[in-house]
């Protein structure tokens, strides 16, 4: 198993806002996890899922991002698909909702639960 880390300004890499990495913070503690890993499934109305997991450790060739005190690994398979992605805690009503922003999609299902690359 081979994990590379590299800092949050690596220009393709995942980012998260400052309200995502609290919320993910907070979400660790209550699961008693050590990370958050992200990866896409093929699902959804436009093809392509977010797969977030917390974790006490990474996948296989996993790559690491530091983001201020929080670690994301990010599957192998998703990291083309997912270079450049920006996660943001957002309100949506009563409700608080991670967005991904990904410079990658080229259409995105109506209620943003899945995407497509070309």
């Amino acid at each position: 198993m081979t994990v590379e880390t590299f800092s949050p300004d690596f220009a393709s890499g995942v980012r998260m806002s400052p309200a995502a990495i609290a919320h993910a913070q907070r979400q660790l503690v209550k699961r008693g996890a050590q990370a958050l890993r992200l990866a896409v499934k093929q699902s959804g109305c436009s093809g392509f899922m977010y797969e977030l997991d917390y974790v006490e450790a990474p996948g296989i060739d996993d790559t690491a991002y530091a983001l201020e005190g929080l670690t994301v690994y990010v599957d192998p398979e998703a990291l083309p698909l997912v270079q450049g992605t920006e996660i943001d805690l957002v309100t949506e009503g009563l409700n608080h909702v991670l967005k991904f922003q990904n410079p990658n999609a080229t259409a995105e299902c109506g209620c943003g639960e899945s995407f497509a690359v070309s």
